[in-house]
């Protein structure tokens, strides 16, 4: 596995899904390294000099008019840590903790922060060997970014607080002695550095927005089994149709249905059939998979820039000998492009039940009750879409945009915040939803597929039904179809379906 050289500006969605799931090694470039001495050789010089900056030798937020003596320094950093880590609810799952210290590394490598590259060296180490600080999900507004969560992640590198190690919850100090660390004494203006930035927030936004893009390709190939399986006609996808809206992304997804049910025999068995029009569910796929690949591209587009930003306060610009306090740290592009992202994918659950009701209603498809070989004695599929439905119920409350809530904090200084964590940790719920609800139909669809086994299935729905059948048999009778649910979401995570359709037929 090839290791990803941190430099502050090149990261990219791939590696921080590389670092955070598949723990490849990261490490510290020189450049980034050379970068970071500089800054942090301003701050000392600002510190000899007596000058009084923020956040240097000053009190924080509403306490910034405040100077803090040189030999009280290393106590005001602590302090700042000790305080602000107060942090409630159950752990951040530990693959966006290890992308939050991936994005906070780069940050840091950006050189304007003015921390020692011996911080960015301990979080590195725990991250390499697997030391992930345990930091509660919720308590963070968005303001000076997430603050609280940072705070936990801060304890662990002074020996406090906790992490896992080898899966067991130690203390902060036994996590550092498994990575042959010692406690860091924080100097001015670390403390701030670490507790500044969107991270945790982006990391949220960032795992969601990886696993969407995979999604949606995935959705487009839930929505053409099911076309086929219930004898839909593919006229809808027609090329014409979309270039005559105009949409590009529109014309993807019709573009990738075609090419799915090339050479369906199932398709080709009600050619001339008399049915003109589908239900909207399969008719106008390419138009609502199209919006929410739009909403994507605008999602990936912030995330991207976020993911290498310097989003610290005050930023040290060491070749000015300046340091200026600003409002980068602020969740506002994060937190909006999170409620889209999660409206979006709600939309693409959506459309995907509706397709699953339409599987199981026998009027609708022609086939038996609920896809059960028996029906009566076996229920197959009937609450499976209820299960469908709930998570769709849940996702319409869960896209609710937090980006247009704020509440004043911190004695009204922070008087407008973005609320960034809230709406990232709500997308990156709807995505797990809605990677069930499209494995539900998946599952739904095959089974409808089987009914049809007389004929064979296009050329990427053939693949992609394989691939399903290959991890969960056929519904012959009723099951603990929980173990059904799980192994698809299984599937849905290893991204298996979606390579093997692209090596056969490719997908846009």
């Amino acid at each position: 596995m090839n290791p990803v050289r941190v430099n502050g500006h090149s990261l990219s969605l791939d590696h921080l899904y590389q670092v955070a799931e598949k723990h490849a090694p990261a490490h510290l470039a020189e450049s980034a390294f050379s970068e970071m001495v500089k800054s942090r050789d301003c701050i000392e010089q600002i510190l000899q000099s007596g000058r009084t900056v923020y956040g240097v030798n000053t009190g924080f937020g509403k306490l910034a008019n405040i100077d803090v003596p040189s030999d009280e320094l290393e106590e005001l950093q602590l302090n700042l840590v000790l305080s602000h880590a107060c942090g409630v609810g159950e752990p951040i799952p530990a693959p966006i903790v290890r992308a939050a210290m991936l994005l906070k590394v780069n940050s840091l490598a950006k050189g304007y922060s003015g921390c020692r590259p011996l911080i960015v060296d301990h979080l590195l180490t725990l991250l390499n060997k697997n030391i992930i600080p345990i930091i509660p999900c919720k308590g963070s507004v968005g303001a000076s970014g997430d603050l609280a969560p940072l705070a936990h992640m801060t304890l662990v590198l002074l020996g406090l607080g906790e992490a896992w190690a080898d899966g067991k919850a130690v203390p902060g100090h036994q996590a550092l002695q498994a990575a042959g660390l010692q406690p860091i004494v924080l100097q001015a203006k670390e403390g701030l550095a670490i507790l500044n930035g969107t991270q945790i927030m982006t990391a949220y936004a960032a795992y969601a927005l990886y696993r969407a893009l995979h999604l949606v390709k995935l959705a487009d190939i839930a929505g053409a089994i099911t076309v086929e399986s219930l004898l839909h006609t593919k006229k809808a996808f027609d090329p014409r149709i979309q270039v005559a809206r105009g949409f590009v992304e529109q014309m993807q997804t019709a573009q990738n249905v075609r090419n799915l049910l090339q050479n369906s025999e199932i398709v080709e068995s009600h050619r001339n059939c008399n049915k003109v029009q589908d239900p909207y569910s399969s008719r106008c796929i390419p138009q609502v998979h199209g919006a929410v690949r739009q909403a994507i591209n605008y999602v990936q587009s912030v995330v991207l820039t976020e993911i290498n930003a310097a989003t610290d306060n005050p930023l040290v610009f060491y070749q000015d000998k300046d340091v200026l306090s600003g409002g980068n740290f602020h969740g506002q592009p994060i937190s909006l492009a999170a409620d889209v992202l999660a409206i979006a994918l709600a939309q693409l659950a959506n459309i995907s039940e509706r397709r699953l009701e339409n599987l199981l209603d026998p009027v609708q498809s022609g086939l038996p009750p609920f896809l059960a070989s028996e029906s009566g004695t076996n229920s197959g599929f009937m609450i499976a879409q209820v299960t469908a439905a709930a998570l769709v119920s849940e996702n319409k409350v869960l896209s609710h945009p937090a980006s247009v809530d704020s509440i004043p904090t911190s004695a009204n200084q922070e008087d407008f915040v973005s609320m960034g964590t809230h709406a990232a940790r709500k997308a990156f719920e709807v995505l797990d939803h809605a990677e069930t609800i499209i494995g539900i139909e998946l599952l739904a669809g095959c089974q409808a597929i089987d009914f049809r086994q007389k004929m064979q299935p296009g050329r990427g729905t053939r693949i992609a039904y394989q691939t399903i059948r290959m991890a969960i048999p056929t519904l012959q009778r009723d099951r603990l179809f929980h173990t059904d649910l799980l192994a698809i979401k299984n599937l849905i995570r290893s991204n298996r379906i979606v390579e093997r359709v692209e090596e056969e037929i490719g997908l846009l």
